[in-house]
């Protein structure tokens, strides 16, 4: 007999048909003749139950049967009486696949900490809460290749190991084949990558917007999806040293342009989230953030604010005039923290924010000057509960406006001669912003930790599994 995921027997109307499901035991409850056993595959948030009569099946049939055990039941599919399920299955043969000792199972039926989740991130999967992230997990990623292949754009794969640094900041793993122990130097007690395998410095990479935008140069508008890395020794709640980012880039789009995009596209995502993953946002509403879907309907609702980066810290510095307490200063040239933009977004508008026009010197080299000079054509999304949750500018096409500010910021010209022939041969207008994948997740999910949100999360101090 084929098997039938969990999923779709719940959905069944063939009652009184054969059915073959398999799965591991969330519980297993009943007497010495009837036990009730809630069996999950994964497909779903829901349980499908199991009644087995142990007069029919005999007395060992559920011999060392418990919380975590693999079963094979095949049975009859058949209407529930029960409160909370609509089906069924009056199981004809159990088969057990593999027990789990109870003794040292330690997914109980008891609930457990996020930081003990972590600790057994192998096991986490199987638990109610990280099966709805992982299938939400799934969903957007499945919708963010919708959105932009129905949208037209190409699907482009940035490389991982890259020679440049595309934020400036230095904050890269470095790839290497050298041997650490012996390395060679040369007078300035600098190490010699000549002997190295790609015969320069390499490191994985922190973005794939430079090589998108010369993909863009050519294709007109792509978007990458790929892991990046961040080697900077943070331990918050909002940062990981391995994450997944989302970067389209377009030919011919301003600011206003990729503005508009930026809120489509993540009002998409959420919509997909309400109609394809109700019952893993129900749940996870039920148990972790009981104002999640109104959250996320909310963020449907309204258009997001545009707001300007100094009309911004006006608000701001008039709420600490009025008593209102940050714990970093205000003032025009600041880099914002997430307090200040959560502040703009939950207690000023009451909505998604989309900042642009910020100071120059808090930016990236590649982002478009404005006509003042001290200003880029930079946009920032602001939701609520995360604060940045997408990055983005209209780029400078101006070949001796960019090269001005790589000079500017000291970033190695030799790295750079491929990125600035984009500028020398056929420049044109164009924008794109990068979506931090978990990020999103952690605003469709409602977790609070940036570590729930990624299988396995790899931090300062912590590369299990």
């Amino acid at each position: 007999m084929k098997r039938t995921v969990i999923k779709e027997a719940l959905r069944s109307q063939t009652f009184g048909g054969d059915i073959l499901v398999k799965g591991w035991v969330r519980t297993c409850r009943g007497s010495k003749q009837v036990s009730f056993i809630a069996l999950n595959d994964g497909s779903t948030i829901n349980n499908i139950q199991i009644v087995a009569d142990l007069s029919k099946l005999g007395d060992d049939a559920l011999k060392g049967v418990n919380t975590g055990a693999c079963l094979s039941v095949t049975g009859k599919l058949v209407q529930s009486l029960g409160k909370g399920q609509s089906v069924e299955i009056q199981a004809d043969t159990i088969e057990v696949l593999g027990l789990a000792d109870p003794e040292t199972y330690p997914l109980q039926k008891k609930g457990h900490s996020m930081e003990f989740l972590r600790e057994i991130a192998h096991l986490r999967p199987r638990t109610n809460t990280f099966g709805a992230v992982l299938r939400l997990r799934h969903n957007m990623a499945f919708a963010i290749h919708k959105f932009f292949h129905d949208k037209g754009f190409f699907y482009f794969h940035a490389p991982i190991i890259t020679a440049s640094d595309c934020e400036g900041a230095g904050q890269m793993f470095q790839v290497t084949t050298l041997n650490l122990t012996d390395l060679k130097r040369n007078e300035d007690d600098e190490v010699v990558y000549d002997c190295d395998f790609f015969g320069k410095q390499a490191s994985l990479t922190v973005s794939g917007q430079l090589e998108g935008e010369l993909a863009a140069m050519g294709l007109g508008a792509i978007y990458t999806f790929g892991p990046t890395f961040r080697a900077e020794n943070s331990n918050t709640p909002r940062h990981l040293a391995e994450f997944w980012m989302i970067e389209p880039e377009m030919a011919f789009y301003e600011i206003a342009d990729n503005m508009e995009l930026a809120e489509e596209f993540i009002k998409y995502c959420v919509s997909w989230a309400l109609k394809e993953c109700r019952d893993d946002l129900q749940f996870l509403n039920d148990h972790i953030d009981n104002e999640l879907i109104a959250r996320l309907e909310g963020v449907l609702k309204d258009d997001f604010v545009r707001l300007t980066y100094t009309d911004g810290i006006k608000i701001l510095e008039e709420a600490v005039s009025k008593g209102y307490k940050f714990e970093f200063p205000v003032f025009w040239g600041s880099d914002l923290a997430s307090e200040h933009e959560r502040y703009l977004v939950e207690n000023h508008f009451r909505r998604p924010v989309i900042m642009t026009d910020y100071p120059k010197e808090i930016k990236s080299f590649y982002m478009k000057l404005n006509d003042d000079n001290k200003t880029v054509r930079a946009m920032d999304v602001l939701f609520p509960k995360i604060g940045e949750i997408i990055g983005g500018s209209e780029r400078e096409a101006d070949y001796d406006k960019l090269l001005g500010r790589i000079k500017e910021m000291n970033i190695p010209m030799k790295d750079m001669w491929w990125y600035l022939d984009t500028r020398r041969f056929g420049a044109c207008p164009h924008s794109g912003f990068g979506l931090g994948f978990e990020r999103l997740l952690l605003f469709v999910t409602g977790m609070t930790n940036i570590r729930d949100v990624i299988p396995f999360p790899r931090t300062p101090g912590n590369a299990e599994f």
